[in-house]
């Protein structure tokens, strides 16, 4: 009887053993950038161990979901976006700078597309690369619908609530503002090469804590790094391009901290910066953020903005040349104390806008502004007066303007409209006491 049951044994294992080695390889780790398709709703590659998950009716469930409201905003903004990229940022530089971000990649691709290095901050915690093969098809399951809802003011209004993030992106198996980057890269066409998890020291050095290389670790390693700026770095390509790098970094950019974390150092090892910022809660217009704000004013060549971002009355009008798209019709009442009168006076002229974008996200309601940085004019060339004594911040004074010299020709003199504003043969308007600029040529003074 025993050794009846011992060849039965036997034999049954002997059965499994062969049943596994023909199985496929399920418990080999998926490649990063499979993990990030499974997660935006595309299909992994073929061979991926993923795949089987990717049949279950819950992911197809999620996958469908995803292409519907992925191209309804490329219809509606995203393209759009693009077009105002190809048009209106034409002098684009490797470094995109993106302060007050969250995890939000799509607009940064979106509006500057070729950056080789970009640079994404907000407070929310990195998370980590999901390991989905680990985990139960319930915590999937779960993981994609919060996956889901986590992403969803950003696809309808444009913009993260903060105060969701501060509870979708700690919930489930899937967490952190790492996952939603990945949707954000596999649903803008990027293939995902390498991710690390970094962080700062004090001199702006970046220390990589663990390269994952393009494998999954199937161990849960939630990473809590003592430096004040930790995150992630990304390298990735977009089609045949060259490769791309993106930080995003969990840190304070309040005053003192901003220093403090190494933050302020690392951004002073880039080159000059293409700086983005939208929906910012309008921190950058009162005390608290006067570091940050200096920072992206000094080092960047381009500033583009909703009204959340830099008051208007930092930009220097013989430093900037300022451009105005939509309409400014003021902040939401949560921030009605950032209205910015002279702002109004930039958009009186302002050119159009066919997307919605920021807190005033319909159409019709939305606000940027392009700064770009210019070299200094001297008194001869100046378009615009300085500002107003009272109105020059951190104790700069006004200097006063001088007459121009009159010139033989009278096109290179500045023309007086019918609304009182004056227009140079560069086509620049003085609106108040900022240049508004316009590609448009000058309107004929008959």
């Amino acid at each position: 009887m025993q050794t009846t049951i011992v060849r039965i044994f036997a034999a049954v294992f002997a059965a499994a053993t062969l049943a596994l080695a023909a199985a496929p390889a399920q418990s080999a780790d998926a490649t990063v950038d499979d993990t990030a398709r499974f997660l935006a709703g595309l299909p992994p590659s073929s061979g991926s161990p993923l795949t089987a998950l990717a049949n279950d009716p819950v992911w197809q469930q999620h996958a469908h979901y995803f292409d519907s409201i992925f191209a309804r905003e490329d219809s509606t903004t995203l393209s759009k976006v693009r077009a105002f990229s190809r048009e209106q940022l034409t002098d684009k530089h490797d470094t995109m700078l993106y302060m007050f971000s969250g995890p939000d990649f799509l607009y940064a691709t979106s509006f500057f597309p070729g950056a080789s290095t970009y640079v994404l901050a907000g407070l929310e915690p990195a998370g980590d690369v999901p390991p989905l093969l680990s985990l139960s098809r319930p915590a999937v399951d779960g993981s994609l619908r919060n996956l889901e809802t986590s992403m969803g003011s950003l696809l309808s209004y444009s913009f993260f609530i903060t105060k969701n993030m501060k509870t979708q992106l700690h919930e489930g198996s899937i967490n952190g503002t790492l996952p939603v980057l990945l949707v954000f890269m596999a649903r803008t066409g990027k293939t995902i090469q390498d991710v690390s998890f970094v962080s700062l020291d004090e001199h702006g050095n970046v220390q990589t804590d663990e390269p994952l290389a393009t494998s999954v670790s199937t161990k849960r390693a939630f990473r809590t790094s003592h430096s004040a700026a930790a995150g992630v770095k990304i390298v990735f390509t977009d089609g045949s391009g060259p490769q791309q790098t993106l930080y995003y970094f969990s840190t304070n950019l309040a005053d003192g901290s901003f220093e403090r974390s190494g933050f302020r150092a690392f951004l002073d090892k880039l080159g000059p910066a293409d700086s983005f910022i939208k929906s910012a809660s309008y921190l950058l217009h009162a005390g608290g953020f006067n570091q940050v704000r200096s920072f992206l004013l000094d080092h960047s060549a381009t500033v583009l903005q909703d009204d959340s971002g830099i008051p208007v009355r930092y930009f220097d009008p013989r430093k900037w040349r300022l451009q105005a798209f939509g309409h400014y019709v003021g902040p939401l009442a949560l921030f009605g104390r950032s209205y910015q009168p002279e702002l109004a006076e930039v958009f009186q002229h302002a050119q159009p806008l066919d997307f919605g974008i920021g807190y005033r996200f319909r159409r019709n309601e939305s606000n940027l502004l392009l700064a770009q940085k210019s070299a200094p004019r001297t008194s001869d060339q100046e378009l615009t007066p300085g500002l107003p004594a009272g109105q020059y911040p951190d104790g700069a004074t006004a200097t006063p303007k001088k007459k121009p010299r009159k010139t033989a020709s009278s096109s290179q003199s500045p023309k007086k409209e019918a609304d009182g504003s004056a227009t140079g043969s560069l086509g620049c308007r003085v609106a108040g006491i900022f240049p508004f600029c316009s590609d448009q040529p000058p309107k004929s003074s008959r």
